[in-house]
């Protein structure tokens, strides 16, 4: 039996990814996008069609503005968001338009949000990180501590504040200078959200964003705090004095034991962790062979009159610098060595860690409830990995703002997506954009140039998400 090759044969048909675009127009219609920006663009193009484009390229291929031009202004795409062809440079022009309006667009989603669900409570979580910057002329551009491990590229700050479980949904956008540290970008990131949360509300978030300062700003607001504090000499002699016989057990799966101090304005949780022991224990550890593993390289090259190992040398041209290196190898033996690293290395904190709270939890209570701001770092994560924000490639602050936003609108969509479908709650943003964009339409061309539409790869989450609203089939 011989089997025929199969014969392919061109067609004019077109085929597009029809679940991304549905999800985008249900959500834009349902925020009510296109009264938040038609009032900074009245004239051309309609800026509020130009957006959901923008949003569902960013759910879909995602590479770049230049590459988005493209992929919009293709036949079937323009159709669908009824849209005329235009310039690359149009779409540059929108992200400096928002962008330069994005914090009153922040607030104007803020008030549809409120309006439209009537979210049972305002509880905040808040967090913030860096995102690497690819190019040098946009003023927000600095070097800072880099969440990315990219030290040598500029970045930008951005906050996320997220109304906390079992809503997890963003609610806030703070973007700052590359180089603000967390207690100055909470007052921003707070204020934002201050006049939605509603009175007694707790705002949590993590030590970083602790200070004196903005517990007292949080206070000053008739709202409630749960936040991290770091352990310093004030804490060892709690540390000193902990037991774990007479502290209390509060999680006997995870070996977690926890001694409450109660002030008059606040409560603060004292935890010890037999795991997280464990852990930085081994972690200090191998600090230690580290830190002697290049001691002895080092001795080793400076004896044999070696050059030394690139990883101890400035690498720069224009730096002419003499230099001498020695170690304390020659009078300790490796015993020695490693008792004098460990002196330095180990501080007799190893497994603790501690909160405080202007609210009168409980050890577990309080615990329980700031593991659960980990949905906002969850979320700052699908925004860097699944949404993919970063890098930016950018190149003025305005472009900057309005990338950003376009990146927080689209996981807004994902995140409203999962709180409308419980059933998505613990769905992750990539199989939720996966199954939007496999959702596909063929506009198949008829000889009376009539186009039928075929839909095709529905699944169980898309169906969820579109057809009982958008009537497919």
């Amino acid at each position: 039996m011989n089997l025929k090759p199969y014969i392919i044969n061109s067609t004019k048909n077109i085929s597009l990814p029809i679940g991304t675009i549905l999800a985008v127009q249900k959500y834009s219609a349902k925020l009510n996008l296109a009264s938040i920006f038609c009032k900074f663009k009245k004239k051309g193009i309609p800026i509020d069609k130009l957006i959901e484009a923008l949003l569902s390229y960013k759910l879909t291929q995602n590479l770049s503005i230049s590459k988005a031009s493209e992929w919009i202004n293709r036949e079937g795409i323009l159709k669908e968001f009824d849209l005329k062809s235009f310039e690359q440079r149009t779409l540059f022009r929108v992200l400096e338009i928002i962008g330069d309006n994005y914090e009153k667009v922040i607030l104007d989603l803020q008030d549809n949000l409120i309006s439209i669900y009537k979210f049972e409570h305002t509880d905040i979580n808040m967090d913030w990180s860096s995102l690497i910057l690819w190019g040098t002329k946009a003023p927000l551009g600095a070097y800072g501590y880099s969440r990315d491990h990219r030290p040598d590229k500029k970045q930008i700050m951005f906050g996320i504040a997220e109304l906390a479980n079992p809503i997890n949904i963003p609610i806030g956008l703070t973007i700052q200078k590359g180089n603000m540290n967390d207690q100055e970008h909470f007052k921003k990131t707070f204020e934002q959200v201050q006049n939605i949360v509603r009175k007694n509300s707790l705002i949590t978030f993590d030590k970083g964003g602790n200070s004196k300062t903005n517990l007292a700003l949080v206070e000053a607001s008739k709202m409630k705090y749960l936040s991290a504090k770091k352990l310093n000499k004030s804490t060892d002699k709690w540390i000193e004095d902990f037991d774990m016989i007479t502290s209390e057990l509060v999680s006997l799966d995870q070996e977690i034991y926890g001694v409450k101090y109660e002030f008059p304005n606040r409560n603060d949780y004292l935890y010890f962790s037999k795991p997280l022991y464990f852990e930085q224990i081994e972690s200090r550890f191998r600090k230690i062979n580290r830190q002697l593993n290049e001691a002895q390289e080092l001795q080793i090259s400076i004896e044999k009159n070696h050059k030394m190992p690139k990883k101890f040398q400035i690498n720069n041209p224009l730096i002419d610098i003499q230099y001498e290196y020695q170690t304390r190898l020659k009078e300790l033996d490796e015993k020695q060595a490693k008792s004098l690293l460990k002196n330095k290395i180990f501080n007799g904190r190893e497994g603790f860690f501690m909160l405080t709270s202007s609210e009168n939890l409980t050890l577990h209570e309080a615990l329980r409830i700031y593991r659960k701001k980990d949905s906002v770092e969850k979320i700052m994560h699908s925004l860097k990995n699944e949404i993919e924000i970063k890098p930016l490639r950018v190149w003025s602050d305005k472009s900057i703002y309005g990338a950003i936003l376009i990146g927080y609108i689209a996981q807004l969509i994902i995140s409203l997506i999962r709180y409308d479908h419980e059933e998505l709650k613990k769905t992750s943003t990539k199989f939720i954009k996966i199954s939007l964009s496999n959702l596909t339409v063929t506009l198949e061309k008829i000889k009376n140039l009539r186009k039928r539409r075929i839909y095709s790869n529905f699944d169980w989450i898309n169906e969820l998400i579109l057809l009982k609203r958008q009537g497919i089939g």
